[in-house]
Parts: structure tokens; sequence; C-alpha cells
């Protein structure tokens, strides 16, 4: 059931949201040299490594400096900037829970550097598919800022940010339910609206 959920959900979404998905991708490309989408590998579910898409936010080649993000980062194109801002990069990962690689709400999936850092009780939250929302992501919704105030924000994510959302996904893990999964799902969008 989880499944037709994410599949009818994921459709709606897709169909209201084409329109403005020309939009943002005439606007990227007219920003910035690049395609209109980012591809990376993500771990998902059972640890298998699948390739996650997002608006291109970011200049070409700009992960070769890092994966991580922080407030300000020179790497961020001008419409990468608006499109962050109200998560709309993240759009184009409802084609990804179409082909059934991720969930609507689900832990987020990582990079491999970061799942080869987890031990075998965090590795937990492999057990189920990868979500574009979950409870982690709003508890660290500006996440971004908060590493930008580390003087070295890979071991600030690594050794605070990072055990603290697996925490709050393993609680998910235990909990789960279409309960849950509704309130995480219009939690998102109100804090998203509320932006400023």
């Amino acid at each position: 059931m989880k499944r037709l959920f994410d599949l009818l959900f994921s459709m709606v979404v897709l169909i209201l949201f084409f329109p403005f998905g020309i939009i943002i991708s005439l606007c990227i490309i007219i920003d910035s040299r690049g395609g209109i989408f980012y591809k990376q590998e993500r771990v998902g579910l059972n640890g298998v490594v699948f390739t996650i898409l997002k608006f291109r936010s970011m200049y070409v080649k700009a992960e070769s400096s890092g994966s991580l993000t922080v407030a300000k980062d020179p790497r961020i194109t001008r419409m990468g900037w608006f499109i962050r801002k109200l998560k709309l990069d993240e759009f184009p990962q409802f084609l990804n829970v179409i082909a059934g690689q991720m969930s609507v709400v689900g832990p987020r999936p990582e990079v491999k550097e970061f799942v080869d850092l987890y031990t075998d009780e965090q590795r937990e939250i492999l057990r189920v598919k990868p979500g574009i929302t979950d409870e982690a992501s709003l508890a660290y919704f500006d996440e971004n800022n908060m590493l930008s105030d580390s003087s070295n924000p890979k071991l600030t994510y690594i050794q605070e940010i990072m055990p603290r959302k697996i925490e709050i996904n393993l609680k998910y893990l235990s909990e789960k339910s279409w309960y849950s999964d509704a309130v995480v799902i219009l939690k998102t969008m109100l804090r998203i609206l509320r932006i400023n």
C-alpha cells in the first residue's frame, strides 16, 4: 500500500509541478553553463547504490571540492540559491520514487562516503527505502547554516549532525505508520511555505 501511495502521490505532484519544472529548467540553462539535472550516487535500500536526481543548483564539477554544502557556498549558482531555498531542486526525485528507488517519506539517502562510517546499528536505516523527506530533514532544515558556523564542516557533520539524524530515523523505523508519514508530508509542506 505504501508503494501505491508513493506512485499516486508522485504522479500527481509531477503533473501539477510540470509547468513550473519547465520554467525552472529554462532558468537553470540561462543562468549557468551545464545541464538541467544534477545526478549523484546515493546508498538506498539494503545498501544498493542508485542515482538520485535533482535540479542542478551548482556550477559544473562543483562536487570535486566536497559533497557538503554550507550557507553562502560560492559553488551555488544564482538560480541555485532560489531553488534550494524553496527545496525545488528536490522535485526530480519524484522520478526516483516512480522508479522504485525511493519513497516519499523515509530516511534521506546518504553518499557512500558517509554510509561507510555507519555502525551495524546505524545501518538498520537501510532496511527501508530512502525518502524525499523525513523527520531528520525537518529537524535539520537549516543544516547548511549550521555547517557554515563550523571551522570544520565535514567533521561537524560526521560527529554531530549525522549521528543525530540517524537516531531520528531509527526512531522512525520503530514507529512508522500511515499516520506518521502523513504528518511528515504536512510538516514538510508547512515548513517550506514559511521560508523567508
